[in-house]
């Protein structure tokens, strides 16, 4: 990876690079006079230099969040910042960079046509941009691909694409909508890494995601999102935390494992394997006890732990 491309953040004005304060939109509709409040009430705040994910199911209100943080939807009140200004403000949005989940590039463009276009439109000078735009083909491993026109890319081509577009300007804030959609495993991992790099380098990362996995591998702090409230945020390491160990065992006589029923507060079994949660370090030390007088050999113990997804599912359906 040639590290010299990846920018490096400016010095912010605010430690936020994004400060949501009771941000709520609400949507009317003359026919029937019906209101929908897609965003209520959200207030959230992302610290400068960090890889944040915001998450929750279709039609939970992220899409209008994100695009009221760029002012591409005007809030029905509230207020957002960007490093300490007014999101209002065009000069507040010059430093972010983003990439929306539905992107749709000229395809009679080629790709450095494309990044030339947009990088005008951000108001690089020409020079900058003919440097820029093979030095981001290259870090996208699309540098075989800058003078074929955009019609002839794949789905995971156009996103790694989109990347580039949206890192021309050097941005400090990357907003990135869907970004791995359609991208292959290698492409997800070359895409992390050029992410990775980034957050190293003190730019803000702010991920708009379905993809549970891929943001417990790469953002520190999530945000889920439920029927336009925020229904819980706080660190990836903080909310994945599990309550208890787990213990596994192979050779397990019933009369032991029918006694260590008693104490687990979960019991599972495959292939001769058995396993058992506990609440407690005096349960599975007592657990351990018991397997060892009975001669049986204990396979793995460790922290229980919740996945992302876990959590995802335990807040949106309780």
């Amino acid at each position: 990876m040639n590290n010299s491309v990846l920018p490096s953040a400016t010095q912010a004005a605010s430690d936020l690079a994004i400060d949501a304060r009771l941000l709520t939109k609400v949507y009317s509709s003359r026919i029937s006079r019906r209101r929908v409040r897609a965003v209520d009430g959200i207030s959230l705040q992302v610290a400068a230099g960090i890889t944040f994910g915001l998450l929750g199911p279709n039609g939970a209100g992220k899409t209008t969040f994100v695009k009221m943080l760029l002012s591409a939807v005007r809030p029905t009140s509230g207020s957002v910042c960007l490093f300490g200004r007014d999101a209002n403000d065009a000069s507040a949005r010059r430093p972010v960079g983003y990439l929306p989940e539905n992107h749709r590039f000229p395809t009679y463009l080629t790709g450095s046509g494309m990044l030339d276009f947009y990088g005008a439109l951000s108001g690089m000078e020409s020079s900058a941009r003919r440097r820029r735009i093979p030095e981001l083909l290259a870090l996208t491993g699309l540098d075989n691909w800058g003078s074929v026109r955009i019609g002839k890319y794949s789905k995971g081509m156009l996103q790694r694409l989109g990347l580039a577009q949206a890192l021309m300007h050097q941005p400090s804030l990357l907003i990135l909508d869907e970004p791995t959609d359609g991208v292959d495993p290698v492409g997800r991992r070359q895409i992390r890494e050029i992410l990775t790099e980034l957050e190293r380098r003190g730019v803000t990362i702010f991920i708009n995601s379905h993809q549970l996995a891929e943001v417990e591998l790469f953002c520190r702090e999530v945000a889920i999102l439920e029927r336009g409230r925020l229904a819980l945020s706080g660190a990836v390491k903080d909310l994945t935390v599990g309550k208890g160990f787990k213990l596994t065992a192979v050779r397990v006589p019933d009369p032991v494992r029918a006694q260590l029923n008693e104490s687990a507060t979960a019991v599972w079994s495959s292939d001769g394997v058995v396993g058992f949660q506990f609440a407690d370090r005096a349960a599975v030390n007592r657990a351990i006890d018991l397997l060892r007088a009975a001669t049986c050999e204990i396979q793995s113990l460790e922290p229980a732990a919740s996945t992302l997804e876990d959590v995802f599912v335990r807040t949106i359906h309780g």
